[in-house]
């Protein structure tokens, strides 16, 4: 079998425009892999060099590699299975700046470097107050991003052409927004100087993403049958499922920069991705919230065990169908083709997606994701929700320990004690009630929206009597 370097495989030689922090799988399967995509349409010519946002990180593994390795994607595509496979060639090297500080301070001040691109984790972006701005490098990735845009406009002498696009692709909401707020804090608190903060509101321009691939990562279980047959020994193969979306929201500059888009690739450029947002977390994320409730108590363990059973399916598909779909205003059959594209993620048979890794803070999931359609069927289409009331009893039912199927809730624990203390079989109504109006559990007033305590605390005494199965067969 052949080792994977250049020695083997003709890699060329792409001028650095990117920096990217973050070496783990979900960059090198979403963004590396889009941009070798790219490189090879044509449309762009770009290196990316890859930064250890933390001391410990892949660097030497990768740079083993030669920066190469394969991204194995199986899927579903208009309901029949796909699968490819690409030798990915976009990633220069990796450098770990704890240890290399010299090679990484050369790299962002290089007149060339263009974009910055990162996932530092849901953790990553946030503002320690008193971060060094002058340790090598800081603690922080908001701090090190102050030390290197400020040590960039002293190289350049604040040239308008030398700042930076920086995308994030963290999972929180507003991640560039968020970053370029805590660059500007540490700009102000470190006395950097209004020059320096004019110049980073005004030359470097920060954008919002919301990013969307199952990435497993590392295929332990399957690696030797994998290398066999790519022909290679890759210990840096990354699996993730085919279906791809990338939306990036801001001003029109980093459409000309970066034209994933041109290559085929869904990249979706807009001045502001809030609604895009609402929309996939509606259909997407919520279909998850409520599916997950049901098909734990029907002794499912995985997405692809739920989506087997007809009555899950039917569910879900009627849920989006006549209460997520006609509470977004957009037009009902572009939308009805975006969902579609959603939901056939469901039947991917590749992908692992375990229901009790999905359950992890189902009330504030419940809340974020299925009350907006909840209250906006109530308000907009004077009607009730049923079967998003339905998941939220199912919800409550799981939580209380009285449901069939034995399971500990993965949540805010007094949350689930509250839940727990004060259920009460021969007064479900109660119970129901007592929880919609707890403040503690809920950031927003459910009890505001019409009829729904009553309804769901029919659907939870359905379920507690007659079992989910009946109870689904019933609601569907």
């Amino acid at each position: 079998m052949n080792e994977l370097s250049k020695k083997t495989v003709n890699k060329p030689e792409l001028p650095v425009k990117i920096l990217q922090f973050g070496e783990g799988n979900f960059l090198r399967a979403f963004v590396d892999w889009m941009l070798h995509k790219a490189n090879e349409a044509g449309v762009m010519n770009h290196g990316v060099v890859a930064v250890q946002p933390i001391a410990q990180g892949m660097a030497e593994m990768i740079n083993t590699q030669d920066g190469l390795y394969h991204v194995y994607l199986e899927g579903i595509k208009d309901k029949q299975p796909v699968k490819e496979i690409t030798l990915v060639k976009s990633l220069n090297k990796v450098l770990n700046p704890y240890s290399e500080y010299e090679a990484y301070k050369e790299l962002f001040l290089s007149p060339d470097l263009e974009i910055i691109i990162s996932n530092t984790t849901e953790a990553g972006i946030r503002y320690e107050e008193g971060d060094d701005l002058s340790a090598l490098p800081p603690k922080s990735y908001p701090a090190k991003m102050t030390a290197l845009l400020h040590q960039r406009f002293q190289k350049f002498g604040g040239a308008a052409n030398k700042g930076l696009l920086i995308i994030c692709c963290e999972l929180i909401e507003d991640n560039g927004s968020t970053l370029r707020e805590y660059v500007l804090k540490h700009a102000a608190y470190n006395h950097l100087g209004d020059d320096f903060i004019a110049w980073v509101k005004t030359s470097c321009h920060f954008y919002d993403t919301l990013v969307d691939r199952i990435v497993p990562g590392f295929p332990r279980e399957t690696i030797n049958d994998i290398k066999a047959e790519i022909g290679f020994d890759d210990n840096l193969v990354v699996k993730g499922e085919y279906f791809h979306v990338w939306a990036i929201g801001g001003d029109s500059i980093i459409k000309e920069k970066l034209p994933l888009d041109k290559a085929g690739l869904n990249v979706l450029f807009m001045d502001d991705i809030k609604p895009f947002r609402a929309k996939k977390v509606r259909i997407l994320n919520g279909s998850h919230t409520a599916m997950v409730q049901i098909a734990l108590q029907l002794g499912c363990e995985t997405v692809m065990d739920a989506f087997k059973m007809p009555l899950v399916e039917k569910f879900i598909n009627r849920m989006v169908d006549e209460e997520v779909l006609p509470a977004i205003n957009e037009a009902p059959e572009e939308l009805k083709q975006f969902a579609a594209k959603i939901l056939e993620r469901f039947y991917n048979p590749f992908i692992k997606h375990y229901l009790k890794d999905i359950s992890l803070n189902s009330i504030s999931k419940w809340e974020a994701r299925n009350f907006p359609t909840l209250k906006d069927n109530a308000a907009t289409l004077n009607r009730d929700a049923k079967l998003t009331t339905f998941s939220f009893a199912a919800l409550l039912v799981l939580y209380s320990g009285q449901s069939e199927v034995a399971f500990t809730p993965n949540d805010t624990p007094e949350f689930v004690e509250f839940i727990q203390r004060t259920f009460n079989k021969s007064d479900i109504e109660g119970w129901v009630k007592g929880i919609i109006g707890n403040k503690k559990l809920w950031t927003v007033d459910l009890s505001a929206v019409q009829n729904f305590a009553e309804n769901a605390s029919k659907y939870a005494k359905l379920i507690l009597e007659k079992g989910m199965k009946n109870a689904l067969q019933e609601i569907v």
